[in-house]
């Protein structure tokens, strides 16, 4: 027997919310990365703007900051895991 589709939406509401305040820490620590870039050179702030695969390069070999460890973590880690929060979220939801 099935469950009705209203009982789901309170743990799929925060599902979806810990996956967007997952994504913000995400774009906050990408941020600072990218201010990082362009305080370096105009180039490398558009190149790391525009090109996904230097971004990460760059954070790893370049990006000099006292919580370097953290920044990428949050950057990198909270960026997957709160997509992949978002997604399951929304799967589930579409199949309820």
């Amino acid at each position: 027997m099935r469950r009705p589709a209203q009982a789901c939406y309170p743990h799929l509401m925060a599902l979806s919310v810990l996956g967007l305040l997952l994504i913000f820490v995400s774009v906050v620590c990408f941020a600072l990365v990218l201010v990082h870039a362009f305080q370096r050179s105009l180039g490398t702030g558009f190149i790391v703007l525009c090109l996904p695969i230097y971004n990460v390069y760059y954070g790893f070999s370049q990006f000099e900051h006292r919580r370097k460890g953290l920044v990428l973590a949050g950057w990198l880690g909270a960026g997957v895991l709160g997509i992949a929060l978002r997604w399951v979220a929304v799967s589930v939801a579409a199949q309820a």
